[in-house]
């Protein structure tokens, strides 16, 4: 990345930046295997202005924090001792019972096995609710009321929360010191990759597309791609607010409702759920899941048994797919590497975009990024609160026409793909007046409708009953975009922030 770039990013971001050194980090970190939202929230903690770390600082804290030997808490809980703990864990209401019960399923301990008392959830309330969290919590053992068994008691709490709010007016008048290319290079740097790396712009937004899911509700991806392009990377390490699923089963109870544990699954509690190496991971009654999936692709709801499951969590499917010598698909038909209960049109039909994961490098170590960038804990956050924004479906509506008689499905997937990279490239733009209609075009419309092309492209070769052919879309004259429109829209854009 350019020198005037990382210049910029230090200018305009300040506070939220971070020296990244990973061969320096990785030393650091060695032993405790956690996300990069983790790692920059205790990097922050130890790091001085010129980008040293305080070695001794930050190892004293994980050691606290953070036990090297995982398998210890239990016998140290065993003993007595009260633990502080910076930790994931999962929350469960049991509502029959009165209770607030928790897991830490990476330490083995059980959800039936913990137990958050009312008086930390009242200092916490509206936070300690259904589903994972992280967060440094303080536990003990402590003796059931009957005093017949033992629980494990979060007698404390501390949300991970680095940056409570985050400002968008912030980020917007940051952002519009950047050039496009620039900011590329910018997110680029803030998911830890040297843009250097790549060979173009293609490939670059080829890469920067896997964070659509991360910005826009209910947007449902698939991606095919060679190994080695850091698909598990991305999903697994960038943001607490999403869920990877790697190998094992999955059954509906799992990813929708469990009944019998009258418990919402995965998708209810996260922003995105990303299934990696989707031929590796068996589906359960798949023909129930199928069912589920296309009620919920359609519509963001679905019915499991008598209960009505609704959730704005996107769905990511990522698996590989063999490459000839020029690393291009072997066959035509790139639906035919996902596994056979997925090679249904009606279901694929209701996914929105298509990355071309064939065009991505390889991940090798010149491409990991070293120097000065946004930290991933802001920049999880950046993208989770771009999500609620909707000014920019409001300019989509604004700016772009389209053939009337468009499919319904098509429409709503170019809107969702373009409303997308407008939050994540575009985000300074909040009324008419503020596009680039080039800048629009290349970067926002003609992707959306390409990638969108690909689903109905690849629909059609299963089942010829499915047009190949996208609706028109265009960006409207001045003349015919309405005079009241952005002024309509500054209003709500007051009224929001």
């Amino acid at each position: 990345m350019q020198t005037s770039t990382v210049q910029k990013i230090r200018e305009q971001f300040a506070p939220m930046a971070i020296f990244k050194d990973p061969s320096s980090t990785n030393s650091l970190f060695a032993g405790r295997n956690l996300p990069s939202f983790v790692k920059d929230f205790i990097l922050k903690r130890y790091i001085s202005a010129d980008g040293s770390v305080n070695r001794q600082g930050l190892t004293d804290f994980l050691d606290k924090v953070i036990p090297e030997r995982q398998t210890e808490v239990k016998d140290r809980l065993d003993a007595g001792e009260e633990l502080t703990l910076l930790t994931r864990f999962i929350i469960y209401i049991d509502l029959v019972k009165g209770l607030r019960r928790f897991g830490i399923p990476d330490l083995g301990i059980k959800i039936n096995e913990g137990q958050i008392p009312q008086y930390v959830y009242k200092n916490h309330r509206g936070e300690l609710v259904d589903g994972e969290k992280w967060g440094i919590i303080k536990i003990t053992v402590l003796p059931d009321e009957d005093g017949k068994k033992n629980h494990v008691e979060m007698v404390d709490y501390k949300p991970f929360k680095p940056y409570k709010s985050v400002d968008i007016d912030y980020l917007r008048n940051a952002r519009a010191s950047f050039s496009i290319q620039e900011w590329i290079d910018v997110l680029l740097s803030a998911m830890e990759y040297e843009a250097d790396g790549f060979e173009s712009t293609t490939q670059k937004m080829e890469f920067l597309t896997r964070l659509l899911i991360f910005v826009e509700p209910r947007l449902n991806v698939i991606e095919l791609a060679p190994k080695g392009t850091g698909k598990s990377f991305v999903f697994g390490n960038l943001s607490k607010y999403g869920w990877l699923v790697s190998g094992g089963k999955v059954t509906r109870a799992k990813l929708f409702y469990d009944k019998a544990k009258q418990q919402n699954g995965i998708i209810k509690n996260h922003d995105f759920t990303a299934f990696d190496e989707i031929q590796t991971i068996i589906f359960q009654e798949p023909a129930e899941i199928q069912a589920a999936l296309k009620s919920y692709l359609e519509s963001g709801k679905t019915t499991i048994d008598n209960n009505e499951f609704s959730s704005e969590c996107g769905l990511m499917i990522m698996g590989n797919i063999p490459l000839n010598e020029q690393r291009r698909p072997l066959s035509y038909r790139y639906f035919d590497s996902l596994p056979q209960s997925f090679r249904e049109s009606a279901l694929l039909d209701r996914f929105h975009c298509f990355i071309e994961g064939w065009h991505l490098p390889r991940i090798n170590k010149g491409i990991i990024y070293k120097g000065w960038t946004i930290n991933v804990e802001y920049f999880s956050e950046i993208l989770h609160t771009l999500r609620t924004q909707n000014i920019y479906g409001l300019l989509f509506d604004a700016l772009v026409g389209y053939d009337k008689n468009a499919d319904t499905r098509d429409f709503n997937a170019v809107k969702r793909i373009a409303v997308g990279y407008m939050k994540l490239l575009f985000p300074h733009w909040t009324s008419v007046s503020d596009i680039n209609k080039d800048d629009f075009d290349t970067y926002c419309l003609q992707p959306a409708i390409r990638r969108r092309g690909i689903i109905k492209e690849q629909c059609h070769y299963i089942d010829p009953e499915f047009k190949t052919s996208m609706p028109y879309f265009w960006i409207k004259e001045e003349s015919n975009i309405s005079p009241t429109a952005s002024n309509n829209m500054g209003v709500e854009e007051n009224q929001l922030f």
